[in-house]
């Protein structure tokens, strides 16, 4: 079993082969792929974190598509003195499928 944990949008995701992830967005290439960092990867019992021998490794996917998160509402208030403010913020996302680890 092979499976990397990527580094993407300030998170870590783990990741295999297949496997479809949504991240913050994220700019495709010319080919319509993207190459993600990887923090880590198992190779069947062989852990590997070493950051000399992750730079040779990169985890490619194809992007899917572009989309929007779940709409967020931030409300402030303060009593008795008439101060209300509401704003809301939809994230940007990018879904991808992840096809290649090596």
């Amino acid at each position: 079993m092979v499976y990397a944990v990527v580094r993407a949008g300030g998170r870590q995701e783990k990741v295999e082969v297949g496997t479809i992830v949504t991240l913050d967005r994220i700019a495709a290439g010319d080919d319509g792929t993207v190459q993600l960092a990887p923090v880590l990867l198992v190779d069947g019992e062989t852990v590997t974190h070493a950051a000399a021998d992750l730079a040779g490794v990169m985890v490619t996917a194809e992007v899917l598509g572009d989309l929007r998160g779940k709409k967020i509402i931030i409300q402030k208030f303060k009593s008795k003195t008439g101060y209300k403010k509401r704003q809301g913020h939809r994230q940007e996302l990018t879904r991808v499928r992840v096809t290649a680890i090596g």
